[in-house]
């Protein structure tokens, strides 16, 4: 019972059901308010067995709810994604600038590593990876001299696996890079920096 007055019959027999988040005029049937907000909270067990809060998670500084409650991850406020994106940014920023690469260079390897993120390809491999061979793509797009044993030596990292993770990118995300050739200078540096 609630302490209400029916607005239709004047009746103070209201129902408030908080299962349902609505309050009824039991004389007359009339609904006095729908979705009431409800501030305590309820647990439900699926038929799996597990327990689950129900309802949609909404964050402190969204536009809209959350379509379930673990849909995004949030860090102090931020998405994720969007950390990852904002890392990714950095290191290629780090090593476009390492490389003498300019501004253009670092948007176009920023958009692949998005493509490659939205295609799930960044899973499982190492960060430094995952932007370096993004920067590589750009480079040979680009058609600049830099080869992949380059930014390896920058980052310090395997070509190997380096070489690996641009084959993938390119592969998946269907690039199709020109056949570059070298100078004549650049080979004989090949075998001493492979060993």
């Amino acid at each position: 019972m609630s302490g209400n007055k029916c607005r239709n019959c004047g009746s103070t027999n209201i129902e408030t059901d908080p299962g349902r988040g609505d309050a009824i005029c039991i004389e007359c049937g009339f609904v006095l308010e729908d979705s009431v907000i409800i501030s305590q909270t309820t647990f439900e067990e699926s038929s799996s067995g597990k327990v689950r809060v129900p309802g949609h998670f909404v964050a402190n500084d969204s536009t809209g709810s959350a379509t379930n409650f673990g849909a995004s991850y949030y860090v102090n406020g931020k998405e994720s994604r969007r950390i990852t994106l904002q890392n990714a940014r950095k290191g290629i920023t780090h090593l476009c600038l390492q490389l003498g690469l300019n501004q253009n260079c670092i948007e176009t390897s920023v958009n692949f590593y998005k493509m490659a993120l939205c295609y799930h390809l960044t899973r499982g491999r190492k960060q430094a990876h995952n932007q370096a061979a993004c920067v590589y793509i750009t480079c040979r797009i680009e058609k600049t001299e830099h080869m992949l044993i380059d930014i390896s030596d920058v980052l310090h990292i395997c070509v190997h696996e380096l070489g690996r993770t641009y084959l993938r990118f390119t592969t998946a995300l269907r690039i199709h890079i020109p056949a570059m050739g070298y100078p004549e200078i650049r080979p004989p540096r090949l075998p001493e920096r492979c060993c």
